[in-house]
């Protein structure tokens, strides 16, 4: 018997955590992505936390499961280069994504691995340890933060699973770090050979990535292999295929990982058919 597939796509939070966690369960979704605050500003936000609570209540009695995507100016691999301010803003910023997700009750936050403008990429390497170790210190939550790999569009950082692996292994609580995979941006990057799905599963497995996998963007990708395009396709309309993402998804590796849609929308203005696709995919 297949695995059963913890599918859902990116929701809004218009109206609340709750109404999100609600909108996602009306689709049919097992699982479901959200923004904890403004995606363009890392500006903190004080959140209602009994909309929060009654969000996690809510997604318990559905078997529901989610996770937090951070605000795009998160970047861990700036690190002082903008300022002490900046700095800490981003670490503020993490926290309190950290702080809100825990209290809807959701998995973790996605961080994208960061970027930064150098020649020196070891010294982007080690403020991305930093900042996590600052990030995570004095944190004692169930949330973890969730390193998401890149397309290699803003240069070539976070575009291999070895990078994720080690900068984990290299900070001071990898307990509280955990993955979240993005199919196109592997793709775009070069990661993953379409036609030899088992041997990134391999690699993965030797180098330790899956166990600490928490989430999965089932994205397909609009461009070609290598391509350092992060530009997602819908399940099937892209270069990737639904043979290879089905493949991928299905894998032993990844039973009971939450896959997130990330792509356009149907002609209904939400992922539900695709959502349907995917769950096909267990039959």
């Amino acid at each position: 018997m297949k695995p059963d597939i913890r599918i859902g796509g990116h929701v809004s939070t218009r109206g609340g955590f709750l109404a999100a966690a609600q909108h996602a369960a009306g689709i049919g979704s097992s699982a479901y992505q959200y923004f904890p605050k403004n995606p363009r500003s890392l500006h903190l936000k004080t959140p209602d936390m009994r909309n929060a609570a009654a969000c996690s209540k809510f997604c318990q009695e559905q078997g529901l499961v989610s996770i937090a995507h951070t605000p795009y100016p998160s970047n861990m691999a700036v690190g002082l280069t903008r300022g002490e301010e900046f700095y800490q803003l981003t670490v503020d910023s993490l926290k309190n994504d950290l702080l809100i997700a825990e209290g809807c009750g959701s998995l973790g936050i996605v961080v994208h691995f960061g970027h930064l403008k150098s020649s020196d990429m070891l010294e982007g390497y080690q403020n991305i340890i930093r900042c996590l170790n600052d990030v995570l210190s004095d944190w004692t939550g169930r949330a973890k933060l969730l390193i998401e790999n890149q397309a290699g569009d803003h240069g070539p950082m976070g575009m291999t699973l070895e990078e994720s692996v080690k900068v984990r292994q290299l900070a001071d609580y990898p307990d509280k770090i955990g993955f979240c995979l993005d199919t196109c941006h592997l793709f775009a990057a070069g990661g993953w050979d379409i036609s030899n799905t088992a041997e990134l599963l391999a690699r993965g497995q030797e180098l330790g990535y899956w166990e600490p996998t928490v989430a999965v963007h089932l994205n397909d990708s609009k461009y070609g292999a290598g391509s350092r395009k992060d530009r997602h396709a819908r399940i099937g309309q892209g270069m990737i295929g639904t043979d290879a993402l089905k493949r991928l998804a299905l894998a032993p590796e990844l039973v009971g990982k939450a896959f997130i849609l990330e792509s356009e929308k149907g002609a209904d203005g939400t992922h539900r058919e695709d959502i349907a696709m995917v769950q096909s995919w267990s039959v």
